[in-house]
């Protein structure tokens, strides 16, 4: 998704690149590109976090609310317009499954994920309340005369609940969708761009971990990793300096993913074990969490 440091790289690039002949999708795409930051920097967060309480739920909340608003610039005020630019054509698609694979993540029915699970009507909340858990919402004006924290305008006192979640994302199955999407980013990404070019390896690196982690497909992540590692060796174009240090840490990441769920050996695990691994809510290995 857009928190990778490569799509954040072209975000930039290419909003400069268009500002003179297209400010609208210029803006847009610097729009998306400060959403990306604010994502990567709450989906670190998440990942941290184990214990569902109030903190993690609004983690939550604001990531999803975040790819939700991304999705919707991306789709109206990006895609339309990429017709003609080879990097920025697969960059939104890329961007189009990320999301998706957000609202997998975290909002899927059924849960398919390995993130955090949670139930918002489930955590208690201690907004409102002071140091001895009595109620210390006033009336607001009363507040505001004596300082102090002011209490929440009628109607928004209620914690984050399952209703208010619903309204924000609605809980269903995007997996096919998501699916979907990554192997359009994907089909672009090869007929578009060469082997080593580092956008096309951003796309393959995140459809490796989607199939890993959401699809549960161990074998189809690893043979993806597998035949992207070769096509960057097989390839013959030229690349800067820069272009070439996002290729080798996206390579080494793909390295990882093509051994995730073998054993020491090479050989898959028993079957006890990888039940365990491709089960919802299992921790990934240290350095394997999902690299989007």
């Amino acid at each position: 998704m857009a928190s990778s440091e490569v799509d954040q790289k072209y975000l930039g690039r290419m909003a400069r690149s268009v500002e003179g002949d297209n400010p609208i999708l210029s803006s847009t795409l610097f729009k998306i590109l400060g959403l990306s930051l604010r994502l990567s920097d709450k989906l670190v967060e998440v990942k941290k976090q184990r214990k569902p309480d109030a903190t993690l739920h609004e983690n939550i909340m604001r990531i999803l609310w975040l790819a939700r608003e991304g999705l919707k610039m991306l789709q109206e005020y990006v895609i339309p317009f990429v017709t003609n630019c080879v990097e920025l054509k697969v960059l939104a698609y890329k961007l189009r499954a990320s999301f998706y694979h957000i609202f997998v993540l975290f909002r899927n029915q059924p849960r398919v994920s390995n993130m955090p699970d949670w139930d918002p009507d489930a955590v208690p909340t201690d907004r409102g309340k002071d140091m001895h858990g009595a109620d210390d919402y006033r009336h607001p004006m009363h507040h505001s005369l004596e300082g102090g924290p002011v209490g929440p305008p009628p109607g928004f006192e209620a914690p984050v609940s399952a209703r208010s979640l619903s309204f924000l994302l609605p809980a269903k199955d995007y997996l096919p969708t998501a699916h979907q999407y990554f192997e359009e980013a994907a089909q672009l990404a090869d007929a578009l761009l060469w082997g080593s070019h580092s956008l096309r390896l951003s796309v393959k690196t995140e459809y490796a971990a989607f199939l890993y982690e959401c699809v549960h497909d161990a074998d189809a992540s690893r043979t993806l990793a597998r035949n992207t590692i070769n096509e960057v060796y097989e390839a013959t174009e030229g690349m800067d300096d820069d272009m070439f240090r996002d290729a080798c840490e996206l390579v080494t990441v793909l390295g990882k993913m093509m051994r995730r769920g073998l054993g020491s050996n090479n050989t898959l695990h028993g079957k006890a074990q990888a039940s365990h691994s491709a089960s919802p809510g299992v921790t990934p290995p240290v350095g394997m969490e999902n690299p989007i």
